[in-house]
């Protein structure tokens, strides 16, 4: 989905998905096995010229043995292999869970829990972290742009919303490690009052991670997604 796909009125996909990958790890090997297999097609042209044209320009051009030719192609090919399965392996799963509970805002009140996780087997640093605010009752959603965390902190604040009253945000800077788990152990993204769920209608929440390859993974949450849904009773 592109930006403009994201704001728009269209609800934002919460699917996982893979924006961009490393220009050295993943380019660097594909590129070396073009241009390996364009010498290959010279080569296989360049032995099927008779005999008096080969001793002729361009044809008198060898430019590597076919022998070796093909060593270095079953290098690169096995390369961008080990490399794609590898990536896959090493790959993050973004995740959310939220939970009612006590102990997150100013009077030990219940609190709409929201934590992230990544459930893959490998660490991954985060890249950017944006914020998207719909209050309730907004009369175009659209118009809500990504801002950073201060900036959404100002907006709810903004709309009559208290910090560590009605909510708290956690700010996560660039390079903070999503320790892959394997479970459902969460890091906390924020924590939302009763009064905070029925003002805001959506807090969206965009996670960019790279990868211990070099590739970047996105994820949109709904840090209000199921909060009018469940019954919060307090949970030990």
């Amino acid at each position: 989905m592109t930006e403009a796909g994201q704001d728009s009125g269209v609800p934002l996909s919460d699917t996982q998905r893979r924006v961009r990958r490393s220009p050295l790890l993943f380019t660097t090997p594909l590129v070396l096995l073009g241009l390996l297999m364009l010498v290959l097609v010279w080569e296989s042209v360049r032995s099927n010229v008779t005999g008096d044209a080969r001793a002729e320009w361009p044809w008198r051009l060898q430019l590597i043995d076919m022998e070796a030719l093909g060593s270095l192609l079953a290098v690169a090919a096995g390369a961008v292999l080990a490399r794609a399965q590898y990536a896959r392996t090493v790959r993050p799963y973004l995740g959310w869970r939220a939970v009612w509970a006590k102990g997150h805002l100013r009077g030990d009140v219940q609190a709409w829990r929201v934590g992230i996780l990544n459930g893959g087997q490998h660490i991954a640093a985060i890249e950017s972290w944006d914020c998207r605010v719909v209050l309730t009752g907004h009369d175009d959603p659209a118009d809500a742009r990504w801002v950073d965390i201060d900036e959404a902190v100002a907006e709810l604040a903004g709309a009559g919303l208290v910090v560590a009253e009605d909510f708290q945000l956690v700010e996560f800077g660039k390079g903070f490690p999503l320790v892959g788990t394997g479970s459902y152990e969460t890091v906390l993204v924020g924590a939302f009052s009763e009064r905070f769920v029925e003002s805001v209608e959506s807090l969206y929440v965009r996670v960019r991670v790279t990868d211990v390859v070099g590739d970047s993974h996105e994820r949109i949450g709904d840090c209000m997604k199921g909060a009018r849904a469940v019954t919060h009773a307090p949970l030990d």
